[in-house]
């Protein structure tokens, strides 16, 4: 069997478990730089704010409607996730986390187990120990279980936040119910496709025939398929190590001050690095971009990118954000106000196991120079060794008007009660 456990509006439930006052109110929160609605209670779903409305134009009707508007919190969001997936670990050792609120967990050995006592289990759980909502949806399969899930979340009264299909009958009647475009993994171009095939609901994409399937789409969907018929062919995701890395981001407000500009893409070429030496990788090529406001269209326009082929492999922070900011100056046009800028590494590599060169390589005092980086930001948090190219106050820059306390990550900011 497995599950999928979902947080419940999470970033909304993570202001409210610091906020109480925000309990059974409208809550809004907002994207990098305060742009636009990217999350929201219930409260405020059921006033019609809609998803992706930019807050300058829907301002008026968040204050007429009392809708409580906040800046993304990321460390705190990140860090309540990461509370959530560690309590789920202690249900299972078969966990995947597919996004920062959901996870998929797998139950080998469980024979003759309650699942919906140990979905209400795993629920009341985590409520109690991180004050974060959620629903658990238990089936045979990986695409079942998010079937299972949508209808605890549809019917919290009369599932009490869980629901297990673990019949037949349950299964044929939870695939009539869920509509075509709910269904995970089906895309709004491949619901158009099946559509015209006369398929309305997961039901109907079922009763379709398997050679149809793979001849008219792929394996990827005749999977779906096989796996919504209660046949599990979707396994849980193992770790793996990524092909190329990248750090892109939009600022605060225009710049076209090139030195401002420098010292993002130096701290994103830094981000790069730091996530390369995680997985234990080092890179061959440099690519950076740079892009203006393209909403701005009164203003003068340029978008570029440019690459670094590097002569030897490296996951120095030093060589990475030295290569990087070169490149920048390559492609910086004076006089453009620029909103975007990112740097990507690929042609990735093990880095204990690569050509070396007799010649040309890297300064052998860079690996323990890193190491002992490393370990003091993951010791300090708040990434306190910098280089000196790097803004020593923030990691991003953003715009965050509406921000909350970082409750669980700055001491400076715990939550204070008053006995």
């Amino acid at each position: 069997m497995f599950a999928l456990v979902d947080c419940n509006n999470f970033y909304a439930s993570c202001e409210r478990v610091f906020n109480p006052n925000l309990q059974n109110k409208p809550v809004a929160i907002l994207s990098n730089n305060d742009g636009c609605v990217i999350s929201m209670s219930d409260e405020a779903k059921q006033l019609k704010l809609p998803f992706g409305a930019p807050i300058f134009k829907w301002e008026g009707f968040c204050k007429v409607n009392n809708i409580t508007v906040l800046s993304s919190n990321y460390p705190l969001y990140g860090d309540m996730s990461h509370r959530v997936m560690t309590i789920l670990e202690q249900f299972t050792p078969s966990l995947e986390v597919y996004s920062i609120d959901e996870a998929f967990l797998k139950f080998d050995g469980f024979d003759n187990y309650d699942f919906n006592a140990y979905g209400i289990q795993i629920r009341q759980r985590l409520l109690k120990w991180t004050g974060i909502p959620t629903c658990v949806g238990i089936a045979p399969t990986k695409a079942l279980s998010k079937v299972a899930n949508k209808i605890a979340r549809k019917f919290p009264n009369q599932t009490k936040g869980v629901y297990v299909i673990d019949s037949e009958e349950k299964r044929l009647k939870a695939l009539r119910w869920i509509k075509l475009e709910d269904v995970w993994g089906i895309g709004r171009r491949l619901k158009k496709r099946l559509e015209y095939k006369g398929c309305k609901t997961a039901y109907d994409f079922t009763q379709l025939s398997d050679d149809w399937v793979r001849k008219t789409f792929s394996i990827t969907e005749w999977k779906l398929k096989k796996d919504l018929e209660g046949i599990s062919k979707i396994a849980l995701d193992e770790p793996q190590t990524k092909r190329a890395i990248a750090t892109t981001r939009s600022f605060d407000y225009t710049y076209d001050d090139i030195s401002y500009i420098k010292e993002r893409v130096s701290t994103f070429a830094v981000s790069c690095a730091e996530k390369l030496r995680k997985q234990n990788s080092s890179c061959h090529m440099i690519m950076v971009m740079l892009s203006s406001n393209k909403h701005k269209k009164e203003q003068e326009q340029h978008r570029a990118s440019t690459r670094v082929i590097l002569p030897y492999p490296t996951d120095s922070s030093l060589v990475i954000s030295n290569q990087a900011v070169n490149a920048l100056e390559s492609i910086y046009k004076k006089g453009i106000h620029y909103k975007r800028a990112g740097v990507i590494v690929t042609g990735l590599v093990p880095t204990d196991n690569h050509q070396l060169d007799m010649f040309c390589h890297q300064n052998p005092k860079h690996k323990s120079l890193m190491t002992a980086i490393d370990g003091l930001n993951k010791k300090y948090k708040d990434h306190k060794i910098k280089l000196g190219s790097q803004d020593l106050e923030r990691t991003w820059k953003m715009r965050q008007e509406r921000l909350s306390p970082r409750y669980t990550t700055n001491i400076n900011e715990i939550i204070k009660v008053k006995a």
